[in-house]
């Protein structure tokens, strides 16, 4: 997904009630860039962009942007978190066992949240999050 255009992700910001920061908008683009990149690798692109920021800044931001809506968290079990930008819909993710890749993969079948649980408990349920685990393409030829 092609990065954003200055403009774009300032009106989002604001779209979204928050002040459009140098640290903010490097963020976006550095998601938009790499999506399902860790916290630590984030960080370390937006310190290339941008300089001087602290790690605390790049998490405070991360964490922001993901209360807001405007990021999605994924964790994978035995992953550090991830961070991507497409939200807004019920996609899921494929993990690689091996190297670690991680891919985006559509909903599976029927409306979101794509599954229905058997019983939901009296929840209102508005997402699900499926995780599918394998060997990437690269990997399973290496093997």
């Amino acid at each position: 997904m092609p990065s954003e255009s200055p403009l774009d992700n300032d009106a989002l910001l604001r779209q979204h009630g928050l002040q459009v920061t140098a640290q903010r908008l490097a963020v976006l683009r550095a998601v938009s860039d790499r999506s399902h990149s860790t916290a630590d690798d984030i960080d370390k692109i937006v310190r290339a962009e941008i300089g001087a920021i602290s790690r605390q800044a790049v998490y405070d931001a991360l964490a922001v942007l993901t209360e807001k809506g405007l990021l999605r968290r994924i964790q994978p079990a035995g992953s550090p978190a991830r961070y991507e930008n497409r939200v807004g819909d019920n996609h899921h993710h494929i993990v690689c066992r091996n190297c670690g890749s991680m891919s985006d993969v559509d909903c599976a079948v029927g409306d979101a949240p794509c599954l229905t649980a058997a019983d939901d408990l009296g929840y209102e349920i508005d997402e699900a999050e499926v995780i599918y685990w394998g060997h990437c393409p690269e990997c399973a030829a290496a093997t």
